[in-house]
């Protein structure tokens, strides 16, 4: 997390999905770079093409046409194995509904993708305990997420995608599921992990959670109609 310059860059990104015979496009003519160390908010009402800009940048699929260089490698190049192992070491995801399996315990929820990393049991284990550490919640490693509140899921979730130390937390709607005072506090973790040095991408459609972030880009009808840094 010590490098600088781009960590992310996306020129000419368009991509569309044929329906009835015709292609719709959801993105179009998408340009814009992003630096390691950055708190970028991805912003944009249902329908703008945000989440297939998500989807993109989290390698979740290709698009039709354009450039995107992560870490400086052309995606778009990338075989389906490769792809899932970028996923693996570059992105640490966090979903709205936190995404945990309900038999595991919050440790072994972190673990899971370490597995995928080849990494022998002590070493997810070892990993897996200072994840947890860093967000709050070594006391509840072996708790399972029914005995968990929302907040202390979201803090599992978080945990999973700093598992590793992967140079991306790309989180969608990381708040949507929670309550405002518990939303409040993942989104205050969410800026401490930033300052460490952390890049997150935060995909939303809330205008305060945006604001909370150190630049936002604007997604409307499938075109960046806005990139501007926030004052402060």
């Amino acid at each position: 997390m010590t490098a600088s310059g781009p960590l992310i860059q996306i020129r000419d990104m368009s991509h569309g999905y044929k329906m009835a015979g015709e292609t719709m496009m959801v993105l179009k003519d998408i340009s814009f770079d992003i630096d390691y160390g950055e708190f970028v908010a991805i912003i944009g009402p249902s329908g703008s093409g945000k989440s297939t800009l998500m989807n993109m940048i989290g390698c979740l699929d290709i698009s039709n046409s354009g450039s995107y260089l992560l870490d400086g490698q052309e995606v778009r190049k990338l075989s389906g194995n490769r792809l899932a192992s970028i996923r693996n070491e570059k992105i640490g995801f966090i979903f709205q509904n936190f995404n945990l399996l309900p038999k595991l315990s919050a440790a072994e929820n972190v673990e899971l993708p370490l597995i995928y990393r080849g990494l022998s049991a002590r070493e997810r284990k070892v990993m897996a305990q200072e994840a947890l550490q860093k967000v709050g919640l070594e006391e509840r490693m072996h708790h399972r997420p029914s005995e968990l509140s929302g907040g202390q899921q979201q803090r599992v979730a978080i945990a999973r995608a700093l598992a590793g130390t992967p140079p991306i937390l790309l989180a969608d709607e990381p708040t949507g599921a929670l309550d405002t005072r518990t939303g409040a506090e993942v989104m205050q973790m969410i800026k401490e992990l930033n300052a460490q040095g952390h890049t997150v991408i935060v995909i939303t459609h809330d205008l305060e959670i945006a604001a909370q972030a150190k630049r936002i880009i604007r997604i409307q009808d499938g075109v960046l109609v806005e990139d501007r840094r926030n004052a402060g």
